[in-house]
């Protein structure tokens, strides 16, 4: 067995530093990273531990935003008073995710760098997994793919992000800040994860020693009227075959501005920019919610067992679309 060294960070600084080393993974509440460690998928030679670090902070912003510290827990943002008033879709996401115990554990950081629950990368007994080994094949594409993407894939590599709080921070334009050796900077959430490509091993724009400090949302008010709809196996503690997170501002009968994000589709979350286009600025009637519900999955593409993703996501879009609409006092 092959040993690990562990090491503790004191703050931010030494956790970048002690990540200078190969092979470094930092570690927070570890609820995806010790399951891949255990069934030999992620094979780290050194552990940096950052659960203790001083950015597990929900702050609210002199513009009205909010900046929620990479080491809150799912349960601390998703409870939390302001994101439950101000951000419903945040707080409808976490707490529609895993368990109690996991989002206990689970961090804001750690969600955002979670990987694909695709049988065939977490279970090293299937010998073809581009994301696993780059270049061996992807058995997905031809076994069993019901949980699988029928949006933005490639040949490369089928797989979906498991992630609701990333479906809903792509809907609140929210900042990702990264701190590394190079400095900091910020990403948008909505681009903070990357498609499969030719590359399906790299899930995102993270460089390597950079560390998550921070998600930021933007002062954004109509995001009150906001919803996360999952559609899962299960009632509970399942990741979603298709999700909705949908943000709308009415401007009395008529839609001013909204975010479409859609999850369990692609290998990020999956803006619907077209489906947007066609709702802003008309009065959202039975008839235009449909072309945008088919909007939002045009190009899509289902495999063999998830087919039915297609049609299913067009029905979600709509039934996410109706609950904010009926909540902010629209008709529809």
């Amino acid at each position: 067995m092959q040993s690990i060294f562990y090491e503790r960070a004191r703050d931010v600084n030494h956790a970048i530093d002690l990540a200078r080393e190969p092979g470094t993974k930092f570690i927070g509440g570890g609820t995806n990273l010790l399951d891949l460690y255990k069934s030999g998928i992620e094979k780290p030679l050194r552990l940096v531990d950052v659960s203790r670090l001083a950015l597990a902070g929900i702050e609210e912003l002199p513009d009205g935003g909010l900046r929620i510290g990479a080491m809150a827990t799912n349960t601390a943002v998703g409870t939390d008073p302001l994101v439950r008033q101000r951000y419903r879709v945040l707080s409808e996401a976490l707490l529609n995710g895993a368990t109690t115990q996991l989002r206990n554990m689970a961090t804001v950081g750690g969600n955002l760098l979670q990987r694909t629950r695709c049988y065939y990368f977490t279970d090293p007994a299937f010998a073809r997994c581009n994301k696993r080994d780059p270049g061996s094949g992807c058995d997905a594409i031809d076994g069993h793919n019901r949980i699988h993407a029928i949006l933005g894939a490639s040949e490369q590599c089928i797989a979906t992000h498991p992630s609701d709080m990333a479906v809903a921070l792509a809907a609140l334009d929210a900042i990702v800040h990264l701190q590394g050796p190079d400095g900091e900077r910020q990403v948008p959430a909505a681009d903070f994860h990357r498609l499969p490509e030719d590359h399906p091993e790299v899930d995102t724009v993270i460089r390597p020693g950079e560390l998550i400090t921070a998600v930021e949302l933007s002062p954004m008010p109509f995001a009150r009227h906001s919803h996360y709809l999952k559609v899962r196996d299960r009632a509970s503690y399942a990741f979603a075959l298709v999700s909705v997170a949908a943000v709308v501002d009415l401007d009395g009968g008529s839609v001013r501005d909204l975010r479409i994000v859609l999850g369990g589709v692609a290998h990020k979350p999956w803006r619907a920019l077209d489906a947007e286009s066609i709702l802003r600025g008309q009065a959202p009637g039975a008839e235009l919610l449909a072309r945008a519900g088919a909007a939002a999955v045009a190009g899509a593409h289902g495999y063999r067992d998830n087919a039915f993703k297609v049609e299913l996501a067009q029905r979600a879009v709509v039934r996410a679309l109706q609950t904010v609409i009926r909540k902010s006092g629209g008709q529809v």
